[in-house]
Parts: C-alpha cells; sequence; structure tokens
C-alpha cells in the first residue's frame, strides 16, 4: 500500500532498499466554542507522544466540561482540562478555553499560552505521568520548547 507515506533508503549491506512505512500521528480538532487559541497541536503531540499516536483534542464549554467531569470524575466543577488515555496508542483531550482565561494570569501565561500549557499537560498524562515533580519539570521542558511564555 503506497498511500504517499513510504520512505526509500539505501541500506549500507549491498544497497538494497528498504520501504519503511510511516504512519503520521493523527490529531483531530473539534470545538463546540466559538473560538480557541492557534498553536501547532499536531507538532506539539507528535513530540510528546510520538508519531504513532492517534489524539482527539476538544474544546468545550464549561458546562461540557463540568459535565465530563462529573459523569467520568465524580467531580462537580468545570476543569480546565481533560485527558482520557483509550488504549496505549490512543486517546482524548478535553480543553475549556474559558476556564483556563480564568486561570491564565496565576502561572504567568497569556490565556493562549496557558490552553498551550494544558494541552501539554493533557498529552504528559496520555503518556502516563501523573502529578509531581518530573511532570513539572516536563512541562516546564515543553513549555520552554514551544516558546508559550
Amino acid at each position: 500500500m503506497d498511500d504517499g507515506s513510504t520512505q526509500e533508503s539505501r541500506t549500507a549491506l549491498r544497497g538494497c532498499f528498504v520501504l519503511r512505512y510511516t504512519v503520521p500521528m493523527s490529531l483531530a480538532i473539534t470545538s463546540t466554542v466559538k473560538t480557541y487559541p492557534s498553536h501547532d497541536y499536531v507538532t506539539m503531540a507528535d513530540k510528546i507522544l510520538g508519531k504513532r499516536y492517534d489524539l482527539s483534542l476538544v474544546f468545550v464549554g464549561s458546562a461540557r466540561a463540568a459535565t465530563l467531569n462529573k459523569k467520568y470524575r465524580q467531580k462537580t466543577y468545570s476543569p480546565n482540562v481533560l485527558s482520557f488515555p483509550l488504549d496505549e496508542r490512543t486517546g482524548e483531550i478535553f480543553i475549556c478555553p474559558q476556564v483556563a482565561a480564568h486561570e491564565a494570569a496565576a502561572f504567568d501565561l497569556s490565556p493562549a499560552g496557558y490552553v498551550g500549557f494544558l494541552f501539554i499537560h493533557g498529552c504528559l498524562h496520555l503518556k502516563g505521568l501523573d502529578h509531581g515533580d518530573t511532570m513539572d519539570a516536563q512541562e516546564a521542558k515543553w513549555v520552554k520548547h514551544f516558546k508559550l511564555v
């Protein structure tokens, strides 16, 4: 199957050709809110999660975020971000820009920069990290790498 993602490379062994099929990262972005910050979410997810991860990113309003939080976490508030791993290479991230806009200043970030931070945070959860020093260090690394400050 050649879908344009085939890479041809020559090996050192008798000049043989090896065909490598690479499946690019899949990222579907949907929104139930009018606007959301623009970032290179594909590159960010690719760097953090790897090229073979399938990710759905959804921007939601505070009512939808609260409904999801209640249904899946039994929490009664509107969260800024929710991440749901579906399997080892598939997951979903829900971000509420409205909540993020209210919290951004407390993190010394613009609302757009904070949404980028929340996307990184969600990706790190999908990668298996929990809150703590390791996650904090990874967040700082990626925020700097993607120039969100």
